[in-house]
């Protein structure tokens, strides 16, 4: 046993050399203005996927249910073999609309819409706060096995509030120290990957101990397993295994690349596309390497006597059983990186999420809360601490409900909610806002019902009989047999109802509802961005007038850059943008230049406020004078004229898209173009018409002189006649 004051000291004192390590790589990029370009940083990074679920959750899993642990990472070894035709898409996507979280993402392939953010935002936040939870609970239960009696693994009052309090500190001072206008946080990408390298070292040390010293070997573990009963640890057991193992299998296949952690490190944190090819033989090999002692580790805890309901923690038991407590306090040292990697970078970028796509809105549709623009640093520790606290409670309330494993499930299938309109939205051309929209919703409603509400009812929150009898005593709607399906897995359930939910909400509204041209537009120069090569695009001298002047533009940009930055960041920040667009030195910029120039500040907007709510902003606050304005009409018909053979989606011209609304002014000549498009084809069908109506009467004219000389001739010989009769009776 170990000293509560050691221990602790211990953990400031790892945090704080991580710290450090992160302030210097910062300062060292910062003064020179490079950034960090190592494959082998950005694979190691990903290994954040590895957290107390794998550290101690893997073994506890083997234990009850053998082999059929490894199917978690048979799904992800299987997604890792495809990152080059979805993650590279991804990065390419990220790196032209400065994309900074997956609900940026959805909501940008999705026209900006703001509506799909905030339900990718909410379904992120619910979803993911049990995994949270989890990784808290790994923390406190392992602090306090370490430094108490095991009976008093589940003390929360004072473990619990001093391991939320750490995290929340840890995590603003890694993350959320300052708003970043890149979201990108190279420091802290490479404490993450020292952190990454020591729960590595830490689990092998502990798997070679276990096996190589406490026995002789896999070959001795498997034999005293055959011996004492214990052989379900080497066979995929448990009721329903293989059915469990298809759920597995599929969740991690989509998990690996949906959770926002994920995301994060391998989209928005990527600095060379080219990375991906490194971290897809690299990443691999380290889910090999963190998981070949998991199964002789299991079977060493259930050998050596210890109960089932405590194998979550045989890595732990296991040295201190064998008196070696350095050894101890390696494998707490390596669980607590695997739980607080992650909650840092979770809870970092669910706190974007929120910030950007649930407050920002709420703070630009209200006037009174205007103000708080320039708190969004101190909105996002405010929502991290939410965050937490949450988590502590979820943790504290359900501590005894589940094992490990099976809260990190929960979060499984609510991140698979994402895959549908993720995936849709990269490979299927026709997948639009309104069926994502509802899918989204749909989805999350079933996995609610199917795998949330069960668990508040086992809670005792609500009457057991909506279990067994159904809501109002209809049995097929019962939250775990849905239209009379049972005998399945909880998961399985859940997986099956909510994707098939989804999908078919995903594909049925995109076929249904047909876009608006803004958003065909839209969809058509993101899924252009993705392709691996880009067409060159000719180009007529327009607009090269300088007659702009750069002064006033800056000025306007920097004031509405300064309602999110700081006065410094802000300055800075138009600062790079002009010299990057060599017009720094100039009194007088032309049209494409100052396009340009709001293209890359609503990208520097964007990556503190998120692409939806930054293009957004611009629209509401820049504005053109009538020359610019029609400079900008006459550069958009160059622009449809050159791009009207190119068809990408619904044979519709390629608009790139930050020039596709110039913020409110092209959706407005876009508009107006469409209108004088059908008046254009109304006088055709009226001129037509009309010439119709003009032969007709054409026709009907000569007909009419025909008869008309027809009756003069006439009129002639009658006259004639009669004449010739007059003289003749004369």
């Amino acid at each position: 046993m170990f000293s509560t004051y050691s221990v602790i000291m211990l953990v400031i004192g790892y945090m704080a050399v991580l710290f450090g390590i992160a302030q210097w790589v910062e300062k060292r990029l910062e003064g020179s203005g490079n950034t960090f370009k190592s494959p082998w940083i950005y694979a190691l990074s990903l290994a954040i996927y590895h957290t107390s679920w794998t550290f101690y959750g893997s073994v506890g899993f083997a234990a009850t249910s053998g082999l059929l642990f490894f199917c978690i990472y048979i799904g992800s070894l299987i997604s890792i073999a495809f990152w080059w035709s979805t993650q590279r898409r991804m990065v390419q996507a990220k790196e032209t609309f400065h994309i900074t979280s997956i609900a940026d993402f959805i909501s940008t392939r999705y026209n900006r819409s703001q509506k799909i953010a905030g339900v990718v935002t909410l379904i992120a936040i619910i979803g993911v706060m049990p995994y949270i939870a989890l990784q808290l609970t790994a923390i406190t239960s392992s602090y306090n096995l370490i430094t108490h009696e095991v009976t008093a693994s589940q003390d929360w009052e004072l473990s619990g509030i001093l391991t939320t309090g750490m995290m929340i500190a840890f995590t603003i001072l890694f993350g959320a120290r300052r708003l970043d206008p890149t979201e990108r946080h190279q420091g802290m990408v490479i404490a993450l990957v020292v952190e990454c390298l020591v729960k590595l070292a830490a689990f092998l040390a502990i798997g070679i101990f276990v096996t190589y010293h406490l026995y002789d070997g896999f070959g001795d573990i498997i034999n005293r397993l055959h011996e004492q009963q214990l052989s379900h640890v080497i066979s995929i057991s448990g009721d329903n295994g293989y059915t469990i193992a298809v759920t597995l299998i599929v969740l991690s296949f989509f998990a690996v690349q949906c959770l926002p952690r994920q995301f994060h490190m391998g989209v928005v944190e990527n600095t060379d596309q080219n990375h991906i090819k490194t971290a897809m033989w690299v990443f691999p090999l380290y889910i090999i390497a963190i998981n070949i002692f998991v199964l002789p580790i299991a079977g060493a805890g259930l050998l050596s006597g210890y109960d089932i309901a405590q194998a979550d923690y045989f890595v732990l038991l296991l040295p201190q059983l064998a008196g070696q407590n350095e050894l101890t306090l390696v494998a707490f040292i390596g669980g607590f990186s695997a739980a607080t990697g992650m909650i840092i970078v979770t809870t970092m970028t669910l706190s974007t999420m929120v910030s950007n796509h649930l407050v920002l809105p709420l703070i630009e549709r209200i006037n009174l809360l205007s103000a708080g623009r320039a708190y969004l640093l101190q909105i996002r520790w405010a929502v991290i601490t939410l965050i937490l606290t949450g988590s502590y409670w979820f943790a504290n309330e359900f501590s005894e409900s589940h094992i490990l494993v099976a809260i990190g499930l929960i979060s499984f299938v609510a991140v698979f909610q994402f895959a549908p309109a993720m995936f849709g939205g990269i490979f299927w051309n026709r997948g639009n806002s309104a069926g994502a929209l509802i899918g989204l919703a749909g989805g999350a409603l079933v996995w609610f019902y199917t795998m949330v509400l069960p668990t508040f009812v086992r809670q005792g929150w609500f009457d057991a009989q909506l279990m067994t009898e159904g809501p109002l005593g209809i049995s097929l709607l019962r939250p775990e047999a849905l239209m009379g399906v049972e005998g399945l897995p909880a998961v399985t359930h859940s997986l099956l109802w909510s994707g098939l939910a989804n999908i078919s909400l995903y594909v049925i509204g995109s076929l249904i509802y047909k876009p608006h041209k803004n958003e065909r537009n839209l969809t058509t120069e993101f899924i252009y961005t993705m392709q691996p090569k880009s067409r060159p695009h000719r180009a007529r001298p327009t607009g090269l007038d300088a007659y702009i002047v750069l002064e006033h533009k800056l000025a306007e940009a920097q004031s509405l850059l300064s309602s999110y930055l700081s006065d410094d960041k802000a300055s800075s920040a138009i600062h790079t943008i002009a010299e990057d667009l060599q017009v720094l030195k100039k009194a007088h910029i032309t049209i494409i230049e100052l396009v340009e120039f709001h293209r890359m500040v609503e990208h520097t907007l964007a990556g503190s406020i998120g692409a939806a709510s930054a293009h957004s902003t611009m629209e509401n606050s820049i504005r053109y004078t009538e020359r610019e304005a029609a400079d900008l009409q006459a550069l958009y018909s160059h622009i449809v004229t050159e791009l009207g053979g190119q068809n990408i989606v619904d044979a519709e011209p390629s608009v790139p898209a930050q020039e596709q609304g110039s913020f409110g002014l092209i959706e407005d000549l876009q508009s107006q173009i469409d209108k004088l498009q059908t008046r254009v084809q109304k006088q055709d069908r009226m001129i037509q018409e009309m010439e119709e109506k003009l032969e007709h009467r054409y026709e009907e004219i000569f007909r009419y002189r025909l008869e008309a000389q027809k009756a003069q001739q006439e009129n002639k010989n009658l006259q004639k006649e009669l004449e010739e009769r007059i003289r003749l009776n004369m």
